[in-house]
């Protein structure tokens, strides 16, 4: 009776896979034909549907070596068929979007998930401005001419596109995967240990009643992962004092250029970036502080679209005034702010229709015609903001002390967290999708027990040191320009120009940013160059083995300020 009742369940299975549908309905036991009642055994058990989680069940499933020797159950909380039929007018897009470095753009590649993923909706970064806000200098950076491009493809730094769209994707690509299972609207209620010969394995209790047990538990479950708590691994770090704001910015397409070209300009109180995704629609993700962030999300979107464009465009002390009036005067009207910022124009002798002015120009006045001097160094004028996308977020930094336990490994931000200032969380993610993939495949072709130890260690070897060079970068970024003192905003900005200026020391960013040793590396986003050089400044080895003999003195001094607040303190704390 027992084996027909499991004949009956591997039928269902098989019937829900077929449907094509990503979730599965009902699943009790093993295809192994374990009868053991209450739990069904599995190879490897995914917690978190986000992309992380997604890409490596998709990466798993794409192994030959694998397939048919290695079960992947993922568990995900919410209703991915949400996802899997998201859809939105070809001239929307949601607020949440990611830069895909070439090197992520590969993986995707290899593992059969970029051909599901809507290209029309994406975006390349060919360009990219970064300055100062206090002293605008400068760095610029161009694909073309530092021959930065994706394999056999054309010259971008990195590739725009919305979360959803990516996520939608790897879902689509897991439809073509029998091999993987998706059990979505299914909640982790608890996860123990089993005492079993040759080591104890999770039981990972499900909230349909179902209780799974994992050869290994991969949390790809966030912030606050249970996976994480079950294997007893702390992880350190600290919140910070701002926010993100987010929206989808409209604006008139640009005259004579592609909206191609990323804009970031750093402000004392958080950076301010401007992201393409379309010839008539960018992303912003703005960090401020949370007063002015709760202030900015529920104000009036003209209000919004005002402060966006001043924040590009105004000297800082005007920004920094705009921000303590609103502050003010929340219910500021916005015929009141544009005579501000008109008022500001012209006492910073800003003439009406120049490339710095905001406050009496009709956006698409501004795209026509021949572009004003400085017009490419500032993104578009923002006419409106898109309905229903302005939202924030607080800012956080986390960083687990191991990436694996017993039997468990930790991927995405389950084992770190980091400022998106560089837009580079997601792709650390994804990069240990990725290793964690190979190392799981390294270790059946071996015969190894794919949840030892032994087998994981290459997991946290390739990509701990990995991740945690890109995070203290950026966060040594946002600590050097959230000060105003004169003398580090000197140095930083010399040290900035120099960057700029000497063709050898972008070639070493380049290098330090996409010269792993990994076949699978290529170089990286412009967003991860720019860490990887403040990093290169900060350590102070390359740059000074690249700056010639009579820039030495002067280049020792901007190290040693900057290394002064790089290394600052942060407020550390035990999760």
């Amino acid at each position: 009776m027992r084996g027909a009742s499991s004949n009956i369940r591997r039928a269902v299975r098989v019937a829900c896979r077929r449907r094509g549908s990503p979730q599965v309905l009902w699943r009790y036991f093993s295809d192994s034909g374990t009868d053991a009642p209450g739990h069904e055994d599995c190879d490897v058990v995914v917690v978190g549907g986000g992309p992380a989680g997604l890409a490596l069940a998709s990466a798993l499933a794409s192994k030959r070596t694998l397939r048919g020797s290695v079960k992947v159950t993922l568990v995900e909380g919410s209703d991915l068929s949400k996802i899997y039929n998201w859809d939105l007018p070809p001239d929307a897009f949601s607020n949440r979007v990611v830069s895909l470095t070439n090197a992520t753009l590969d993986f995707l590649d290899e593992i059969g998930a970029w051909t599901h993923v809507d290209v029309e909706r994406t975006c390349p970064i060919e360009e990219m401005q970064v300055w100062d806000g206090i002293s605008d200098a400068r760095m610029d950076f161009n694909a073309a001419a530092l021959g930065i491009s994706r394999r056999g493809g054309s010259n971008q730094m990195a590739r725009l596109t919305e979360t959803l769209n990516l996520q939608r994707g790897l879902l689509r690509r897991l439809r073509e995967q029998p091999n993987v299972t998706l059990l979505d609207n299914t909640k982790v209620m608890n996860i123990s240990e089993d005492d079993i010969p040759g080591g104890a394995w999770p039981m990972v209790q499900l909230s349909d009643g179902v209780t799974l047990r994992a050869r290994l538990l991969v949390g790809a479950d966030g912030i606050n992962s249970p996976v994480r708590s079950y294997s007893k691994i702390d992880s350190y770090g600290w919140d910070y004092p701002t926010c993100a704001i987010v929206a989808t910015l409209l604006h008139p397409p640009r005259t004579f250029r592609p909206n191609t070209c990323a804009y970031q300009r750093f402000l004392p109180t958080g950076p301010i970036a401007f992201l393409p995704l379309s010839p008539t629609a960018s992303s912003l993700v703005w960090s401020t502080s949370p007063a002015l962030a709760a202030v900015l999300t529920k104000t009036d979107p003209a209000v919004l679209t005002s402060m966006i464009n001043a924040a590009f465009r105004l000297p800082e002390v005007s920004v920094r005034y705009l921000h303590g009036h609103l502050l003010d005067v929340p219910s500021l009207s916005p015929d009141d702010l544009r005579a501000e910022i008109s008022f500001r124009e012209q006492a910073h002798a800003i003439a009406p229709y120049s490339a710095l002015a905001s406050a009496n120009v009709h956006p698409a006045e501004a795209g026509v015609g021949i572009p004003d001097e400085g017009a490419h160094g500032l993104p578009p004028l923002v006419a409106d903001i898109q309905p229903g996308t302005v939202a924030s977020f607080p800012l956080r930094f986390r960083h687990a002390e191991a990436y694996i336990g017993n039997r468990t490994a930790l991927i995405g931000d389950a084992a770190h967290v980091i400022h998106p200032l560089a837009g580079q969380g997601l792709n650390l993610g994804l990069g240990d999708a990725a290793a964690l993939a190979r190392c799981i495949q390294t270790a059946v072709m071996h015969g190894g027990d794919i949840g030892s130890r032994t087998a994981l260690v290459p997991y946290t070897r390739e990509r701990y040191f990995e991740n945690h060079k890109m995070m203290s970068a950026v966060d040594k970024l946002h600590k050097l320009y959230a000060s105003t003192a004169p003398p580090l905003v000197w140095a930083r900005s010399t040290g900035v120009e120099v960057l700029n200026e000497l063709d050898t020391l972008k070639a070493g960013i380049i290098g330090a940013a996409g010269g792993r040793s990994s076949a699978h590396s290529v170089p990286g986003s412009p967003w991860e160059m720019v860490a990887g050089g403040v990093e290169t400044l900060v350590s102070g080895t390359r740059v000074m083995g690249a700056v010639g003999t009579g820039l030495r003195s002067v280049a020792g001094g901007i190290l040693q300020q900057l290394g002064r607040v790089a290394s600052g303190p942060g407020k550390d704390q035990r999760e």
